[in-house]
């Protein structure tokens, strides 16, 4: 079965969501790929700056988690050597929060339409059709979408870093 879909997010991760959402906001439909079952909250917490705020808020979820999270005011950093005095470092100025993963997920993912994230959704395979891309996925779906280009590169055994890069057609 061949289904055509205008923009295809590969990863219902921070990054694919928050990518959903933003062109959800400006009235784009897309579809959102993630080969579990569900959402994958694993891992604690990250520690969320000013730009991050910043970027939450222009999709619109910044204040709800504001709620949930706490202001950092400061840190304090303590040595195993006891000679070293704790030592503390004011965020003053900065809006700094310790932003739970679980609950940023768990936003991004309600704040989308119910069909945006498809689970179970391996993908086997990407091919070039011209312009567009035909994504092939493990159940024998084949996604039709828009082209663009994208890449990784390995950081370790585990990790990698990847990018995308769209080209306008000028036809």
């Amino acid at each position: 079965m061949e289904i055509v879909e205008d923009i295809v997010i590969v990863g219902a991760g921070i990054a694919g969501l928050t990518t959903s959402l933003g062109l959800h906001r400006l009235g784009i439909r897309s579809l959102v790929l993630e080969s579990s079952d569900r959402l994958r909250i694993t891992g604690f917490a990250l520690s969320t700056w000013n730009n991050a705020w910043k970027a939450l808020d222009a999709i619109g979820i910044g204040e709800s988690l504001r709620h949930q999270h706490h202001l950092t005011p400061s840190i304090l950093f303590a040595s195993t050597n006891l000679d070293q005095p704790v030592s503390e470092i004011s965020y003053k100025g900065h809006e700094v929060r310790c932003l739970q993963r679980r609950l940023l997920l768990e936003t991004l993912a309600n704040e989308l339409p119910s069909d945006t994230i498809r689970f179970s959704s391996k993908v086997v395979s990407i091919e070039e059709s011209g312009f567009l891309k035909r994504v092939h996925l493990s159940d024998g779906t084949i996604l039709k979408t828009k082209g663009l280009r994208s890449g990784f590169l390995p950081c370790n055994d585990e990790n990698v870093y990847w990018f995308l890069t769209w080209i306008p057609s000028t036809k």
